[in-house]
């Protein structure tokens, strides 16, 4: 039988012409895009869109090379260390490289206009400004700035790019400029640099396969790092866009990242349950911060001037620690760990530390918003009026309000004295005569 279906799947390739997004980005994608992607372009040769895989690298043509090391021709064969790929898969790429190598990848526009909502899109990120006067909240392919008035909220501007998805946020320092990270899923990921003055995209960067994870800028703004879903974290220069490095010290989905207060390392956290402190200048992996953790960890989240995290996920503990080591490693050992806060009511989804350092905000698949004391770990107080899961979180500048959206479509502003509502509102404009939100 299973002779028949090798039978019957070799000759249906030859059917029709061979596909490069359906025949041949995957075979790249499972063996090859490993080594030959940004900052890791082997040979010169980056095979993750069509033109640089056209462009080729050191040995010339990027089809001709491809095919004569995945043949063994060249040496060393191709994927480096792994068995030469099945003889009927090289077959479909040298019949697409004879036809002529065409590009069939669905071409994606960058919106030239706003997006038109009947209803209020989840709310996956916001962020506000430093000096407390805007929050940035995602959209369907854009970035939607307010201005507060007084309690009330006014879009001022709609920053449109190309990714579907905005998953986070981040302003420099200044103001002057803001960083969005997300992209559109299964087909790349994408940092978005803009120029708050104007209102106009300074730069992006793209990798490639899917949206990307936990945006942080740098203290000095001159670094933002990324999660993927390759399990790597990834690295770019604000002022060119370039990639710096990329990490692959995780098991698994990296889904937040955070620089330390001066800057000089970098924290990520994700789904393999590690917390992983790397030099933010160098691009290398220094150890893990936890060793206790038995669950995927969605969020982290630092003291805005020592260097503790706050990092929480699927077991919905809360875990503070810090990033310096109190004594020498052991294996086993927990020496960073600081503290653990209550156990939440659902997964942990978002977090934030307040400005002033006093409060850590903890929400998720619960439907509210629970305020601690940093220092002692007690709890203060909830925030409660979602109707669904909570997904971003923010303190203001102040630390007196708190800004807090999700699933269900609406921002709301608490006051973080006593968690009483300021107000809700919806981040879109809705169309005449649509639902409003979720």
């Amino acid at each position: 039988m299973w002779y028949w279906l090798c039978v019957m799947w070799a000759a249906s390739l030859w059917a029709a012409d061979p596909s490069y997004t359906k025949d041949i980005v995957p075979v790249l994608q499972k063996n090859c895009v490993g080594c030959h992607q940004g900052s890791m372009k082997s040979a010169g040769l980056d095979l993750t869109s069509y033109e640089s895989f056209k462009r080729g690298g050191k040995q010339g043509d990027g089809f001709a090379q491809t095919i004569r090391y995945i043949t063994g021709e060249a040496k060393p064969s191709m994927p480096l260390g792994q068995p030469l790929l099945k003889a009927e898969v090289v077959d479909v790429f040298k019949a697409w490289v004879k036809l002529g190598a065409p590009d069939d990848s669905p071409k994606l526009e960058t919106k030239l206009t706003p997006t038109k909502y009947s209803l209020s899109p989840v709310i996956t990120a916001l962020r506000w400004s430093p000096d407390g006067k805007h929050l940035a909240v995602s959209g369907n392919g854009e970035v939607l700035v307010h201005k507060m008035e007084g309690s009330e909220f006014r879009l001022d501007k709609r920053l449109l790019g190309k990714s579907e998805r905005i998953l986070s946020i981040a302003w420099s320092q200044e103001g002057k400029m803001l960083v969005a990270g997300g992209g559109t899923p299964a087909r790349f990921g994408e940092v978005q640099w803009w120029d708050m003055t104007s209102g106009q995209m300074l730069r992006s960067a793209e990798l490639p396969n899917d949206t990307v994870f936990g945006a942080s800028l740098s203290p000095d703004g001159t670094k933002v790092a990324v999660g993927c879903a390759d399990n790597t974290v990834h690295a770019f220069e604000t002022a060119t866009g370039k990639e710096l490095y990329k990490i692959g010290s995780h098991e698994n989905w990296v889904l937040g990242t955070v620089f330390s207060a001066n800057g000089k390392r970098l924290v990520s956290v994700g789904r393999d349950r590690a917390a992983k402190i790397m030099d933010a200048n160098l691009g290398q992996f220094l150890e893990n911060a936890n060793t206790s953790q038995k669950s995927e960890l969605n969020a982290v989240a630092r003291h805005p001037g020592k260097d503790l995290i706050v990092m929480g996920g699927e077991d919905r503990y809360p875990y503070v620690y810090s990033l310096d080591r109190t004594r020498n490693m052991r294996v086993g050992d927990d020496a960073m760990f600081v503290q653990r806060l209550d156990r939440q009511e659902g997964v942990i989804l978002a977090l934030d530390w307040s400005p002033d350092a006093k409060l850590i905000a903890v929400a998720g698949a619960a439907p509210k918003v629970n305020l601690y004391e940093a220092e002692s770990g007690k709890a203060v107080t909830s925030c409660v009026g979602h109707e669904a899961g909570i997904y971003a979180l923010a303190f203001s500048p102040n630390s007196k309000i708190l800004a807090a959206g999700g699933f269900d479509g609406k921002v709301r502003i608490y006051k973080t004295s006593d968690c009483s509502l300021v107000t809700s509102f919806v981040p879109v404009p809705l169309e005449p005569g649509s639902g409003g939100g979720q």
